[in-house]
């Protein structure tokens, strides 16, 4: 960012701050598996590269990887007249929120061969999220609502309103439909006798907070003076709402502080803050948790669930690159290195020679290692500086390091996952989600203590074969990489001999039981049902994802000790930018879609982003 005075600068912090706030409303963290295939329905033109040393092509950005962060940048851009290249490793875009269909044989079937063989009974698998909310509203403060406004391109959504939870206090489980009254029901049934009293307490303290949070749009974020256009003088109500609560907004939550005692209350927040940002509430911002308790349990409140899968969120966003000139999104398409000349980032190299030249931008949507292993050490002086402060020894992974706050750089763990093609007999009854906590003492992100259960297909039945369901079923963000590392090859990634390795393949069995046991609290003769059954562990999302040690983002806790902050999506190095769940506001589907859209902004004049914002509707 420019040097500007302070009283802009911490305009810009507030902004960016509330623009890492403002990113819960719309789903759980995008979770991670072995990239396979993109819904076919409705599916965006895809291009498959051709390598070739000597062949030179010129765009105007280029940006690596395809997932919700990637391909929201790249949509955006184009929306603006620019030529962009989206180039995806695998054969498969998504990145971390892909989907992937698997036969009735249990063999996957990538989305190219689906799309010529569309009458194939296959399951329809979530990779990635399985909860949004905040997406079918015409008007939403959710930043991937926003960004399918500006770029014209959205699927369609199916509402409702019922989640299923299976908790210490209740271990035989219940379902009720989500909002505010159905909330108190739960404190007054399993809470203590102050619980209620306790979260009317917190609603009244944190609502003021959130007016400023649920009427600025983090999409409208960038980080010059233009902010006090695209948000200053566009919502100049909301961003003084912000200033001048800003010491509360930035601070970690402190639930005791708000006059919450009781316990049962204490650990469901913890549970929320957990599943949506990776930490417990105290190393969240209080500005993430107002918006939590304004949207999450409104009156009338909803979840949202694309039709046809997860997949047709990452088709939409690959629309809004593909239908402008010149724009394309590449699968198969592995960037080796970032071209640096004369001090400043010009391009791509693939693998097998060819080039992809930018006349505007490099923007790496990869993790952070993996974004500074594109670039050689010494290309660039001062990205060598930060790559030292954020990245190589500091890099760790919780549980590595005795807390979030002892001098590393903390990375969030990652998942285990397990996708079942299943029979439907006999389970009209069940929810489509449900969320088990084996034992609060544990703590919220004890390795196989929380787990989400989800089954889509009970919202659309189209992604499972007649007379069958789908479940995908993940612990949530709280696996380490220990176990793991043992079998990892030279380059950390999973080693190619793994599938025939009977002690691995004995250990995922081993960490991914608690899922089972997860879904057995609904569905006690799964495994007699079960007719596709698939496993991934940390170092299927490093393979196949190219994820550092399986990482599911960076787990930077607010008010840490050592200041530590997200990147911002510029780099020291021009012409070098980054943006998704390593940037900005970190891990979620909701950040990293504002991440993609900040991004955008960085490169756009604030005319054309005041253009673009223009097409977003607030509630």
């Amino acid at each position: 960012c420019p040097q500007i005075d302070r009283s802009c600068s911490e305009m810009l912090s507030l902004s960016a701050c509330f623009g890492a706030a403002i990113l819960v409303g719309a789903g759980l963290r995008p979770a991670e598996i072995r990239p396979t295939s993109v819904a076919p329905v409705a599916r965006a033109r895809l291009a498959s590269p051709v390598a070739s040393a000597a062949e030179v092509e010129v765009v105007d950005v280029v940006v690596i990887g395809s997932g919700l962060a990637g391909l929201s940048c790249g949509a955006l851009l184009a929306s603006r007249g620019l030529e962009v290249a989206v180039l995806e490793q695998h054969y498969e875009i998504g990145g971390c929120a892909h989907a992937f269909t698997v036969g009735l044989d249990g063999r996957t079937i990538p989305s190219a061969r689906l799309a010529k063989e569309p009458q194939t009974p296959v399951f329809h698998f979530e990779a990635g999220p399985s909860l949004y909310s905040g997406l079918s509203p015409a008007a939403s403060p959710n930043p991937l609502k926003h960004v399918f406004q500006m770029i014209g391109e959205e699927p369609e959504w199916i509402e409702y309103d019922t989640w299923g939870a299976h908790l210490p206090e209740v271990p035989e489980g219940y379902e009720l439909s989500i909002g505010a009254d159905n909330f108190k029901q739960i404190l007054r049934t399993y809470g203590g006798p102050a619980a209620a009293d306790d979260w009317a307490k917190l609603e009244t303290a944190l609502r003021p907070l959130s007016k400023g949070v649920m009427a600025l749009p983090s999409t409208a974020v960038r980080g010059d003076l233009g902010v006090l256009l695209t948000m200053g003088l566009k919502y100049p109500r909301a961003f003084l709402d912000v200033l001048l609560n800003a010491g509360k907004i930035v601070a970690p939550f402190d639930v005791e502080a708000y006059g919450v005692r009781d316990p049962f209350l204490k650990n469901y927040l913890d549970l929320l803050a957990f599943l949506l940002q990776g930490l417990p509430a105290n190393g969240t911002l209080t500005a993430v948790m107002a918006y939590m308790v304004e949207d999450f349990y409104r009156p009338g409140a909803v979840m949202d669930f694309p039709r046809g899968g997860s997949g047709q969120m990452v088709a939409a966003l690959a629309r809004g690159v593909t239908k402008h000139a010149g724009c394309s999104v590449r699968t198969s398409a592995a960037v080796q290195r970032v071209l640096v000349e004369r001090g400043r980032a010009v391009g791509v190299v693939l693998r097998g020679g060819k080039q992809v030249r930018a006349r505007r931008a490099v923007v790496s949507n990869a993790d952070l290692f993996n974004t500074y292993s594109l670039i050689p050490r010494g290309a660039h002086a001062a990205l060598d500086q930060e790559r030292d402060q954020l990245a190589g020894s500091r890099l760790r992974m919780l549980g590595e390091v005795s807390s979030p706050l002892d001098g590393a750089v903390p990375l969030c763990r990652s998942f285990m996952h397990v996708h079942l093609g299943i029979s439907a007999d006999g389970l009209e009854h069940l929810p489509p989600q449900w969320t088990v906590v084996n034992d609060w003492g544990r703590g919220i992100d004890a390795p196989g203590n929380v787990i989400v259960v989800s089954m889509p297909s009970k919202l659309d039945p189209g992604l499972a074969p007649p007379g069958h369901h789908v479940i995908h079923a993940y612990t949530a963000g709280n696996e380490p990489w220990e176990p793991w590392a043992r079998f990892a090859g030279a380059d950390g990634m999973e080693g190619d001999d793994t599938r025939a390795n009977a002690d691995y393949q004995a250990l995922k069995e081993e960490r991914a039981a608690p899922i089972f046991e997860a879904i057995r609290r609904r569905i006690p003769d799964i495994d007699a049902r079960t007719v596709v059954r698939q496993i991934a562990s940390p170092l299927t999302h490093a393979r196949y994802l190219r994820r550092h040690k399986g990482n599911y983002g960076l787990a930077i806790a607010a008010g840490n000790a050592d200041a530590l902050a997200f990147p911002s999506v510029t780099t020291p190095l021009p012409g070098f930018f980054r943006c998704g769940d390593s940037t900005t506001a970190g891990i979620g589907v909701p950040a990293v879609a504002a991440s993609g859209a900040q991004c955008a902004n960085a490169l756009l004049s604030v005319w054309e982003q005041l253009a673009m914002n223009e097409k977003i509707r607030m509630p």
